[in-house]
């Protein structure tokens, strides 16, 4: 192709202007087709984007802080402890935690331990009939120290491996039923939870503008009564989840507390309020139920008075509380709403498109099966441009 041919014809991409061809389709039931489409695209443009999911909206995800306050007292009284009461400083443990908060419910105390040489708690790999059965400098999985190797008498009619260990070892075999302190369950906590969303640079926290102080020193949680107020009762938390706190007080478990945080900045900043849900998160499996709840072990360490040390062993059961906060907000912004009102538009042209693929079919039909006419596409374009 000669030099000239291709200026002509980079000339002719650049600077011609092509119009498409249009062709008038007389025909009620295409034109009523045309319309349902036009309808149906205009009905999602506005219903579902606009108006649903406020297409006209800038969007930020909340960024928030929780702190946490747990009161109640419970008595006990048993043939290790004696007559005891428990407050805060006893059942919460750790003092703090981020974003949750940690009560203790159930209790396996073994007190007075001091290191030296015991028998080993039994079970299949520590009952034994004769010293040869035990493994000198042995360590199993579940032991409680190291074997000497000698079989001794753990009570009257089993003998163990003995190990050098804390002594006594712990026996955690039978967890108390019911739960040591059943009581927690009427245990309060106040949760004080701010938000920011950055993008608008608007703050609030749960502890709403109309709440007084007098108010929040009787209120507590219900979600019909009093559903902003931030002081709960444990045991309301665990039934709005569904879950008896007596059971899952007894082996422990791990509870959610949901706050949410939607918010429409484009109303009055007052109806931006939490919103409060419960959720058990270590769901149990009825028919495998391996290894259920939460627990750990602590120890409390002191010396007698012949200056041995000493500990008291506790493997604490409770019910771990997660605050769990999420949300988003959204405020007009002219940006998603011209990219949004743009993308309807184009949709609209979705109309004519299936329109005139309908239109084709039919002339296709009608004139190349029935008449064996027009054969070719260019036979039905000279149909429909006359």
């Amino acid at each position: 192709m000669s030099s000239g041919g291709c200026c002509a014809e980079v000339y002719s991409c650049v600077f011609d202007y092509n119009t498409p061809r249009i062709a008038l389709i007389k025909s009620r039931k295409v034109g009523l087709l045309n319309r349902v489409i036009q309808l149906a695209i205009l009905a999602y443009v506005i219903g579902w984007v606009f108006v649903w999911e406020k297409g006209y909206q800038d969007f930020d995800t909340v960024v928030s802080s929780v702190t946490l306050k747990v009161k109640g007292v419970a008595a006990t009284d048993t043939e290790d402890l004696g007559f005891r009461i428990w407050d805060v400083a006893d059942y919460i443990i750790p003092a703090q935690e981020e974003n949750a908060f940690f009560v203790m419910t159930n209790l396996i105390l073994t007190p007075n331990q001091t290191q030296g040489k015991c028998a080993e708690l039994p079970d299949s790999s520590t009952i034994c009939i004769s010293n040869s059965s035990c493994t000198p400098g042995y360590v199993g999985t579940h032991s409680n120290g190291v074997q000497t190797g000698l079989c001794v008498p753990y009570n009257e009619s089993v003998k163990t491996c003995e190990v050098k260990a804390w002594c006594p070892v712990e026996n955690d075999t039978t967890v108390p039923m019911p739960a040591f302190l059943g009581a927690a369950e009427n245990f309060t906590v106040l949760i004080k939870n701010n938000i920011w969303y950055p993008k608008f640079n608007f703050t609030k926290r749960n502890i709403l503008s109309n709440i007084s102080a007098e108010y929040l020193k009787t209120c507590v949680y219900d979600p019909a009564k009093h559903p902003f107020c931030p002081i709960f009762r444990l045991g309301s938390i665990v039934e709005e989840a569904g879950e008896s706190f007596k059971d899952m007080a007894v082996l422990g478990g791990v509870m959610g507390i949901q706050i949410s945080w939607n918010c429409d900045l484009d109303k009055k900043h007052k109806y931006c309020v939490p919103k409060y849900s419960f959720r058990r998160l270590d769901n149990r499996e009825l028919d495998h139920n391996v290894s259920p709840g939460y627990n750990f072990r602590s120890a409390k360490y002191y010396k007698d008075s012949n200056n041995v040390e000493s500990r008291t062993l506790m493997k604490i059961y409770g019910i771990r509380f997660d605050i769990l906060v999420f949300g988003t907000a959204g405020k007009f912004d002219i940006i998603p709403t011209m990219i949004n009102i743009g993308s309807g538009v184009a949709l609209l042209g979705v109309a004519t498109v299936l329109c005139d693929i309908i239109v084709f079919h039919f002339f296709k039909k009608r004139y190349y099966y029935r008449e064996k006419k027009y054969k070719h596409v260019e036979d039905y374009e000279e149909l429909v441009s006359n």
